[in-house]
């Protein structure tokens, strides 16, 4: 499947700014399933840029105006090619994963700060879901427990809202299933990642029809390499899923954040239109 991504998005602000520096992570990777055959991030105001590889992997766009402004807008622009092979079986085990080596290796997708952290119910429940199962099934298992759970309610949460609150409101969005299940993993002994992008949000994609869509996040785990699943949609990753960044969390891929020099204060706005090209 070849995608067609526009993605529109920055502020408003009440009283005129000086300035605004800023960084957005809003350029899919080229990785395995996917090849990005065109990018671009226009911003206006034109700013300073600098483009760089965060620490994660992710192509970031740190940018700077210096004019004095009242709205900033910036325009990520991407052509994807998807083919995503099915998810492998299951690889390690238990033992697997407590290695020294392995532990040390993603040491940093295994700690569980108040952000991911799940509540004591959730996390006894995961437990019980063990038993014989390898790693990666119990890591499905996991996903399919959150989805029952949560109910997708779009505006329902904020993105400062932590996976407890979300659990104890069964109800939250995208960044809310993929935090409890990332933190449900983690407790677990199971290394995990939050990954964001973009869904076509159509199973039957009609090639040149654009469709509104918005940012997605879904997980990954280590399983001797990583094996993502949405566990919003309950799904695996196909080829309607394009991978923008991966990190510990939302505070790793925020698509776009920054500060501004003035007395007022600002406002989001997003827009994504998706389009199938081929």
């Amino acid at each position: 499947m070849q995608l067609r991504i526009v993605h529109t998005t920055g502020y408003t602000y009440d009283a005129r700014v000086g300035a605004s520096f800023n960084e957005a992570r809003l350029t899919p990777q080229t990785s395995t399933g996917q090849i990005v055959s065109y990018d671009r991030v226009e911003v206006s105001p034109k700013p300073w840029v600098y483009t760089y590889r965060d620490y994660w992997g992710t192509a970031v766009t740190a940018f700077e105006v210096f004019d004095p402004h009242d709205s900033l807008t910036v325009t990520a622009t991407a052509t994807v090619h998807t083919d995503r092979a099915p998810a492998p079986g299951p690889t390690l085990t238990w033992t697997d994963l407590a290695d020294p080596d392995l532990l040390d290796e993603h040491t940093e997708y295994l700690t569980v700060p108040a952000r991911v952290e799940p509540p004591t119910d959730l996390v006894q429940r995961c437990r019980e879901l063990v038993g014989t199962q390898a790693p990666s099934a119990v890591a499905r298992a996991v996903c399919d427990l959150v989805h029952d759970e949560i109910e997708y309610v779009s505006g329902s949460t904020d993105v400062a809202t932590s996976a407890a609150d979300a659990w104890t409101r069964r109800s939250g969005v995208c960044q809310d299933i993929a935090h409890l299940v990332i933190g449900a993993l983690r407790s677990l002994g199971i290394p995990a990642r939050y990954v964001s992008g973009y869904l076509h949000p159509d199973a039957e994609a009609v090639v040149g029809e654009s469709v509104r869509g918005e940012s997605h996040a879904w997980v990954e785990w280590w399983d001797g390499q990583w094996v993502g699943f949405d566990p919003t949609n309950a799904t695996g990753i196909d080829d309607h899923h394009v991978v923008v960044a991966a990190g510990r969390d939302y505070d790793d891929v925020r698509p776009l954040h920054g500060i501004f020099s003035g007395s007022g204060s600002s406002e989001m706005f997003v827009d994504v239109e998706i389009t199938r090209v081929h």
